[in-house]
């Protein structure tokens, strides 16, 4: 069954390189997984739309984890500072499998 992951950042766009890592990550993996990025303004209107298994943050809106905790169906969860700051596809991946999955 294909997982659903959703990040979100402040305007959409510093996520989208990550999506294309994270997407080569799933394909050489053999994951099943549609990505997408958002504007965290763009979030709540998405999650009703798209419903995905987990919400990724962006450091850069994490002030809005506990809203999206009340608001969202699924577990969410902000990215690694680290990660995000070197597009680590793989371990960003790797994370929001983990938290689909459990959650």
């Amino acid at each position: 069954m294909t997982k659903k992951i959703m990040l979100a950042c402040s305007a959409g766009m510093s996520t989208s390189l990550l999506v294309t890592k994270m997407q080569q990550a799933a394909e050489d993996a053999g994951e099943d997984v549609t990505i997408f990025a958002t504007a965290a303004a763009d979030a709540l209107a998405k999650l009703d739309s798209e419903h995905p298994d987990v919400l990724m943050l962006g450091p850069q809106v994490k002030y809005m984890l506990d809203d999206f905790q009340k608001e969202a169906a699924c577990p969410v969860a902000v990215i690694n500072m680290r990660d995000y700051g070197l597009m680590n596809g793989p371990k960003v991946l790797k994370e929001a499998l983990t938290l689909a999955n459990n959650g």
